[in-house]
């Protein structure tokens, strides 16, 4: 077991939140607006596989998807009058989610990002997509944006060990991720964010929280962490059903969440906790869905350990494979 610095003074912040982040940078609270460009997978189409991950149902994660196709000009502008007089927000990052926002010609990339670039209150641009699916005159595409507008690069990692990712059918390799974020971090003003998800099938808790030091070590600006739940007409539901696949308790998740910031880089931006998903698709845990229940659990177990991001970090340079051959005698 790491030991907590005694001397280190705890932080009025116990976590880097997306937030802070952004009010560090413009001043004001910035909102994102969920943008889905009609993009397709390649691990759906065939070209790195069929099906998609054991647990995609993309309405789970980008609420667009339930609604018919729109021009990206018009979801902006919607998203903006919406979040405007709800919240009288000014400022939005467009906010490119439902499926692989990258899997397409440069030429028509640079149509879809333009049209959300056009409304005058959007400051930036966050794209999602996969770490095999960012070749190098995409990631020039992004870089030319970046020098006046702020861009995240989002990667769906998912899990550091490449037998986790060959298990949840992801289509792509540990190793491509490392290629992808440092092909990007050759590129000037570039913030890469790394989707990963806790709780994936035959992942021990040891192996979940080396994650947190492969991306601490991995030169990442963020991080987004899911909660491994089951939705609806996915492979995953079939499992859970047969008994197969366990969900974590809010208890057990809290817990694992609070262990993961404390081994995470303080520097790294913690731009999600946890995941949801539209009740009528949602098959377990249903606690999934009290999100703000869940958050305010994680900060009031932070606080009842005197704990922080970082506080447990150290430097590791272990290589992934050292990890699942040893991860059943050693402890993090």
């Amino acid at each position: 077991m790491v030991e907590m610095a005694e001397e280190r003074e705890i932080p009025a912040k116990r976590y880097y939140s997306f937030n802070q982040f952004l009010r560090e940078r413009f001043g004001e609270r910035v909102y994102k607006i969920s943008i889905d460009a009609g993009f397709a997978c390649p691990n759906r189409d065939g070209t790195r596989g069929v099906g998609g991950c054991i647990y995609c149902n993309n309405q789970g994660f980008s609420p667009n998807t339930r609604k018919p196709p729109i021009p990206v000009r018009e979801q902006v502008v919607s998203g903006a009058e919406y979040l405007s007089r709800r919240y009288k927000a000014r400022k939005f990052i467009a906010y490119f989610q439902a499926y692989t926002n990258t899997y397409a010609p440069v030429e028509k990339l640079k149509e879809l990002y333009d049209e959300a670039l056009e409304h005058p209150t959007v400051v930036g641009l966050s794209i999602g997509t996969r770490p095999d699916c960012v070749p190098d005159p995409i990631l020039d595409l992004l870089a030319g944006y970046a020098g006046k507008y702020h861009v995240w690069l989002e990667l769906g990692l998912q899990s550091c060990h490449d037998r986790t990712l060959r298990i949840i059918n992801r289509g792509h390799t540990v190793a491509e991720f490392t290629d992808a974020v440092q092909r990007a971090q050759r590129r000037q003003n570039l913030f890469i964010c790394a989707h990963v998800i806790l709780g994936l099938p035959g992942e021990s808790r040891t192996e979940m929280l080396a994650s947190a030091y492969f991306l601490s070590d991995s030169g990442v600006q963020g991080v987004k962490i899911h909660l491994m739940h089951i939705l609806k007409d996915t492979p995953a539901e079939e499992t859970y059903r047969q008994g197969k696949l366990k969900v974590f308790t809010m208890d057990e998740y809290v817990n694992l969440v609070c262990d993961y910031i404390e081994r995470l880089d303080p520097a790294i931006v913690i731009q999600r906790l946890t995941a949801d998903a539209p009740p009528d698709i949602l098959v377990a845990p249903q606690w999934a869905n009290r999100k703000k229940e869940t958050i305010a659990r994680i900060e009031k177990e932070l606080t009842r350990r005197g704990t922080w991001q970082g506080a447990r970090r150290k430097t590791t340079g272990f290589k992934t494979a050292d990890i699942e051959r040893k991860a059943s005698g050693i402890r993090l």
